[in-house]
């Protein structure tokens, strides 16, 4: 085996620098009620808020920023449920850069057609039949364009990782040290980067991914020591967080930083969507709701402590999103 090349803390400075541009700074947010409810100090990452309306977008930008000029020209290739899709494609439109996006057939069609809106191609493929990232490589080395991996790249987990290092510095302009940050988690990139900048700054902060029940490869991987897949049948209403496995790279970096892992059912995270429609006044996609699901179902224990929370995305079907509020 080939020795993995794991992102630094130093990479996400140099994220943060490419960034600063085009990316939102997306402030923490306290909640008196969530306060109340839990018996903690709570404050939110809002990247509901972000370009594309998800974190996502800041990994792309970093990633195809990456590129060489000589290689632009032939463009990007991504495969994604719709976040990704998004940031990719916004990505590449903002750098001038052709964009192609293989997505399920089955994403929120929201996502699909905000992602088209970027100016992306979108491909289809089924999800339950298909090996997207086959779809993905081959499509690539047809047109010699470059594949953006979803989490699995060190300049992707290294832009990722701005969201941690703006709740670090949010924490220490307030004098405060975490001792919880957590994030939902589909590949590991999100919670791989925001280890990376948290830790430099707070060594021992507390590292919680959130994943929906059944789809626990990460809390299962965490248990065991090494990358385990999840052994669920089916379909989750966080469409945005149904990775199989946690990545390699993701693993390893999350894995040398302590973080531990949580699951929050479909009917918890509802209520978590609902939560923050009515209490919050903010949009918030189920897989971007996850952590917060876990917040207010007790799996995470906040009475007592400081916590932050990413709220992830806020990309999500208005049909469904009215049934959850409701």
């Amino acid at each position: 085996m080939t020795e993995l090349a794991l992102p630094t803390a130093a990479d996400v400075d140099a994220a943060a620098r490419v960034l600063a541009p085009v990316a939102v700074r997306t402030r923490l947010i306290s909640s008196p009620a969530l306060d109340a409810l839990t018996g903690g100090r709570i404050f939110l990452k809002p990247e509901v808020l972000q370009r594309t309306g998800s974190f996502k977008f800041r990994g792309a930008y970093n990633k195809l920023s990456s590129i060489p000029e000589a290689a632009r020209k032939a463009g990007v290739v991504a495969f994604s449920s719709g976040n990704h899709a998004q940031g990719v494609a916004a990505a590449a439109q903002l750098l001038g850069m052709p964009a192609a996006i293989v997505m399920p057939s089955d994403a929120p069609v929201s996502k699909i057609e905000r992602t088209k809106s970027y100016g992306a191609e979108v491909i289809p493929y089924d999800r339950d039949k298909e090996d997207r990232d086959a779809i993905a490589r081959n499509l690539a080395a047809e047109r010699g364009a470059t594949v953006v991996p979803p989490y699995d790249d060190p300049f992707v987990i290294a832009g990722q990782g701005t969201v941690g290092r703006e709740i670090a510095e949010d924490f220490a302009a307030l004098g405060v040290a975490p001792d919880i940050v957590s994030a939902p988690a589909s590949g590991g990139g999100l919670m791989a980067g925001i280890a990376l900048a948290t830790k430099a700054k707070f060594p021992k902060a507390g590292l919680i991914t959130v994943e929906p029940h059944g789809f626990d490869d990460h809390a299962r991987s965490f248990a065991a020591g090494h990358r385990e897949p999840h052994r669920a049948i089916g379909r989750t209403i966080c469409d945005a967080l149904m990775a199989s496995i946690p990545g390699e790279i993701t693993f390893a970096v999350n894995q040398a930083n302590g973080v531990q892992g949580v699951t929050a059912t479909d009917d918890e995270v509802a209520k978590a969507v609902a939560f923050a429609f009515r209490e919050l006044k903010l949009v918030v996609e189920p897989g971007g709701a996850v952590a917060l699901a876990a917040l207010l179902a007790g799996h995470i224990d906040a009475k007592g402590k400081t916590v932050a929370i990413v709220l992830s995305g806020g990309n999500v079907d208005a049909d469904l999103y009215a049934r959850l509020i409701q």
